[in-house]
């Protein structure tokens, strides 16, 4: 698949958010974040718990807040993308599912609740069967991956 090109900004921004968003989603980043707050609780006395001595805490916070809440929506996003992507693929490629699925995420809210109430159908529909196997059986899983192995060649060599 080619990869769309980037200007070298926007490549060099994309490496530095996805190596900051996994360095603080570890472990050493929360030890380190506590070790901060024990740090300035210890210098309370030494600063004499001064208005200084909460500034520091309370503005170093701020920042690290403000600038985090961009970086995990950032992330967010292209989580959701892929998610959306992904899940778009095999709703295409599954006979019998249904297209109108395909980018969902870009209805409006009005069109989501219309679909979201078929489906809500399906579901009270399912619940009338006597059990879950009823409606998906061992069997029926069987049969299913019989017809997509009799499409496909599968050549052993």
């Amino acid at each position: 698949m080619a990869r769309s090109k980037k200007s070298g900004l926007s490549q060099i921004l994309e490496r530095f958010s996805r190596k900051a968003t996994e360095a603080t989603g570890t472990s050493t980043a929360f030890i380190l974040a506590c070790l901060v707050i024990i740090v300035w609780l210890v210098t309370g006395p030494l600063f004499r718990f001064s208005d200084t001595w909460q500034l520091v805490i309370n503005t170093g916070t701020t920042i690290v807040t403000f600038l985090m809440v961009f970086l995990i929506q950032r992330s967010q996003n292209k989580d959701a993308l892929a998610i959306h992507l992904k899940l778009n693929e095999i709703v295409a490629a599954l006979e019998g599912a249904s297209n109108r699925l395909i980018d969902v995420e870009d209805l409006t809210e009005a069109e989501i609740k219309t679909l979201h109430k078929h489906y809500q159908t399906l579901v009270t529909m399912a619940k009338k069967d006597l059990a879950l196997t009823t409606s998906h059986s061992v069997e029926e899983a069987e049969a299913r991956h019989n017809i997509k192995h009799s499409k496909h060649k599968h050549n052993a060599k």
